[in-house]
């Protein structure tokens, strides 16, 4: 019998024999679950952290240009007020529920891209999230994400479970594919069982670690990885996890898994990928402007932020954060106090390497002749030539042409995110 190359972890009367697991793996987990921790060792990759934010966050109020008239004619109930953006570069501004990453700015670990999006015009969430996770825009038959093939190409950090995680109930497309990946739903969960009874052998232990991991949905690409995962987060005791004095992170499910991201970082289990989804940005009705639906959303993903940047303190320096949604909104805001599907948005990207404290990226203005199909902002930055610059400048991947297919990378065309 082989071993099924996908391993489904999740509550409910799941039988072993439904792992497709074979008695060659039940040994070795056996004798994982034995294993002792590898002794902690100081950071030495460099880590890429993708936040999806889906439903098409709203660029223009993310990153305001409140130097432009016309984005205040076009909005006159959702603009945020020049009175209340946090100004970066007397043009472009953070909405104020951002403020909290007004500080990396400052410090230039911060930069921020407009006009950033796909080449296609899909305004369909669904293909244009696809898209961008698969790195191939326009074609629907990739099977694979760009990060997961990264990970099959650069086969240089392959010796821990933990090289690529999605934080979630399920492995997102972005890492789909053969390299293996893991997802996590509840990384503190992990750990929180009382001792084991003295007298049972390794294979039985072995077997109730497996059901132990229930409750966290855990889901891997691989059988081997998913059981030394289980085994190493149990050791670890992520429940008894504190982050760095002064650090609080936003309650709320990005909160929550900026935090556990931290936490692998910290732990020094060969964490390189992390990603994680960041839902709720598809604001048709009652947008709102310094306030409101947006902004409640914007206030938890810049209090995240900065939280994971002080809780990672010194660490940042390996550590590369970029934000990424599957288009923006319409210029114009419509007749519900909201704004449709649009094309480009806005993106941040911060991190010890990042080339920060600028604004990045070619803005084509809001001028109706510049505007795509007449009420979008246009596309100057194609998403792969922001993600080949994170592979190849941060993570060092060699071969682009195998991580984005059909696509032909050009160094002259990276937004210059990465300091060189």
């Amino acid at each position: 019998m082989s071993i099924s190359r996908r391993v489904f972890v999740k509550s409910g009367g799941l039988a072993l024999v439904s792992f497709g697991l074979d008695p060659l793996f039940l040994a070795r987990a056996a004798f994982a679950s034995s294993r002792p921790l590898p002794p902690s060792r100081a950071l030495s990759r460099p880590i890429l952290v993708c936040l999806f934010q889906r439903g098409a966050v709203d660029g223009l109020n993310m990153i305001v240009p409140h130097g432009d008239p016309l984005y205040y004619s076009e909005r006159p109930r959702i603009a945020v007020p020049r009175s209340d953006v946090v100004d970066l570069d007397g043009y472009f501004g953070l909405h104020p529920r951002l403020a909290a990453l007004k500080p990396l700015w400052d410090e230039k670990s911060l930069t921020a891209l407009h006009a950033v999006g796909s080449p296609d015009a899909t305004r369909s969430h669904f293909d244009a999230q696809d898209y961008m996770e698969s790195g191939t825009p326009g074609v629907k038959a990739t099977s694979d994400g760009w990060l997961n093939r990264y990970c099959q190409h650069d086969r240089e950090h392959e010796n821990t479970p933990f090289r690529a995680v999605a934080f979630g109930p399920q492995l997102p497309r972005i890492l789909a594919g053969s390299a293996p990946s893991l997802a996590i739903e509840d990384l503190q969960a992990f750990g929180m069982r009382g001792p084991q009874p003295a007298g049972r052998d390794r294979l039985t232990r072995a077997f109730e670690e497996l059901y132990a991991g229930s409750a966290t949905g855990l889901l891997s690409t691989s059988s081997r990885e998913a059981f030394e995962a289980v085994q190493t987060l149990k050791r670890l005791d992520p429940a008894q996890y504190r982050p760095a004095d002064g650090v609080d992170y936003p309650r709320g499910r990005l909160g929550k898994a900026l935090l556990e991201i931290a936490q692998l970082i910290k732990a020094d289990v060969g964490l390189q990928v992390a990603f994680a989804d960041a839902t709720g940005w598809d604001t048709h009705v009652n947008q709102g402007a310094s306030e409101g639906q947006l902004a409640a959303r914007l206030d938890e993903l810049g209090l995240a932020l900065a939280a994971f940047a002080r809780d990672l303190g010194a660490r940042m320096r390996d550590v590369v954060v970029c934000t990424m949604s599957e288009f923006g909104r319409t210029v114009r805001e419509n007749g519900n106090s909201g704004t449709d599907h649009g094309h480009a948005t806005a993106m941040l990207v911060l991190g010890g390497p990042v080339n920060g404290g600028n604004m990045l990226g070619k803005w084509p203005g809001l001028d109706p002749a510049q505007r795509f199909e007449g009420r979008d902002v246009a596309v100057t930055t194609d998403f792969r030539d922001l993600f080949a610059e994170l592979v190849s400048r941060h993570l060092g991947a060699r071969d682009l042409g195998a991580i984005f297919p059909g696509f032909t990378a050009d160094q002259a065309r990276f937004p210059g995110v990465i300091r060189a």
